[in-house]
């Protein structure tokens, strides 16, 4: 029997997990909801045009919410769905591995465990 990458399931993800800048906000929103410009700074380099198009293509996807907010001038904050926080998991995989085999010990973000924790 040939899978195909369209019913393989790891080929599904990484299509959706592998855009650049995806597992970064996906780490990011995992601590909470966050405002565009709160994101923007947490992710170096990243041009607001790239996250903007990003952002709408996690929305789309049913990764992440967009909230606004009927203020003056108006307030938008992005928060992961249930579908979103489905990949926390593997981005605190990620992180052990890193840790473990690539000899990565920085600090990126707050641990997921904490700030679940917090909430």
């Amino acid at each position: 029997m040939r899978v195909t990458s369209d019913t393989c399931p790891v080929c599904a993800t990484a299509e959706v997990v592998c855009a650049k800048w995806t597992l970064l906000l996906v780490r990011d929103l995992s601590e909470g909801r966050s405002r565009f410009c709160e994101l923007e700074r947490s992710l170096e380099g990243i041009s607001p045009r790239t996250l903007s198009l990003r952002l709408r293509a996690l929305e789309e996807e049913g990764i992440v919410h967009r909230r606004t907010y009927p203020e003056v001038p108006p307030r938008v904050e992005y928060a992961l769905t249930e579908k979103g926080r489905a990949l926390v998991p593997i981005i605190e995989d990620m992180r052990t591995y890193g840790r473990r085999w690539l000899g990565a010990d920085g600090d990126c973000a707050t641990p997921v465990a904490a700030a679940g924790a917090a909430a």
